[in-house]
């Protein structure tokens, strides 16, 4: 495939001229930063991201750039509120960050593991509660369905369980437009979900929050939201090698919930790229200049596919029929 698929991403797109009102603008925060050093600040501490959030013509809410950002620059980088590895490297990778494990001990294949006293300590915060149930009905029912999704609704009501988190944790984030054929499907997985946490005599108030309307709300905004997470392997400063090596990345180790890159519009012809190295922290670089006040957008599946396969992906996939300036071409 080579570079090929994003070749197109170097092209200069129009730059957008809607005006916005600023929902969001940022400091340096644990959950997202940027490796551009603020002006007349500490040099050894990284400055804010060079972005904010607001308001879009038709969009609701985008990301936009608050001065010039070249090719290829690093953005801002942002760690999961929610994550968890697929079922199928589940015993591959760490539990807590997704990257890949050097070793496996097959005497343990029936537990998981992490690849550092530091991602086990933060995994305290569903770990524990995670253990004291059975998840094999749960599992089966992902596993026979090719969900991924509800593992990760698994995690957070675990870690609303312990406290580590708010019920409405992602509350902030874009739902997900569901047909009644989803709903009925969600309500059997909330049901197993359920039902295993009281036959591990979970019950009363650590479950109050557990109702079929949470379940719901909070999957059809994890479905829309979530990454699917491809490790790369190694650093590249490099933007085209970094493409190239996202292409020839491995498959997904899993699937994370980010709150900033969750703000970032589609487009299929994005100037704005996201990347995972070496866990499930992600990486925003420029594909190329954007000026200041040019809303950044990123490309939610594979930019190759035709305009009537980008369509059909995106409306089933994500709920809307896309009208970027590519689409509307009928390239």
């Amino acid at each position: 495939m080579g570079l090929v698929r994003y070749s197109r991403w170097a092209s200069r797109l129009k730059t957008l001229n809607s005006q916005t009102k600023p929902l969001l603008s940022f400091s340096s925060s644990s959950s997202f930063s940027s490796a551009t050093t603020a002006e007349n600040e500490n040099p050894g501490r990284p400055g804010p991201p060079p972005i904010r959030v607001a308001l879009t013509e038709s969009f609701g809410r985008g990301v936009f750039a608050t001065r010039k950002i070249e090719t290829g620059e690093l953005i801002h980088t942002a760690k999961p509120v929610l994550s968890h590895p697929s079922l199928s490297t589940i015993h591959k990778v760490c539990y807590c960050c997704l990257r890949k494990l050097k070793t496996t001990d097959s005497s343990q294949a029936q537990r998981v593991s992490f690849c550092s006293d530091e991602c086990q300590r933060q995994a305290k915060g569903f770990h524990d509660m995670e253990m004291r149930a059975d998840w094999s009905a749960y599992d089966d029912y992902c596993r026979s369905r090719g969900l991924k999704y509800p593992l990760l609704v698994k995690r957070l009501a675990c870690m609303v369980m312990s406290r580590a988190a708010f019920a409405n944790l992602l509350d902030i984030l874009q739902p997900a437009s569901l047909s009644p054929e989803m709903i009925v499907e969600m309500e059997e997985g909330f049901g197993l979900l359920r039902s295993a946490f009281e036959n591990s005599n979970i019950t009363g108030e650590q479950m109050s929050f557990l109702t079929k309307q949470w379940y719901i709300s909070v999957l059809a905004r994890i479905r829309i939201n979530a990454f699917r997470i491809e490790l790369v392997g190694a650093l590249y400063d490099d933007l085209l090698s970094s493409l190239a090596a996202s292409i020839e990345s491995e498959a997904a180790v899993g699937n994370a919930v980010y709150m900033l890159p969750s703000f970032y519009n589609h487009d299929c012809d994005p100037n704005a790229h996201i990347i995972w190295i070496e866990n499930a922290d992600a990486r925003l670089k420029a594909l190329r200049d954007v000026d200041e006040g040019e809303e950044l957008r990123i490309c939610y599946i594979d930019a190759s596919m035709d305009h009537d396969a980008r369509q059909s992906f995106l409306s089933h996939g994500f709920g809307f029929q896309c009208n970027c300036h590519r689409c509307l071409t009928g390239d």
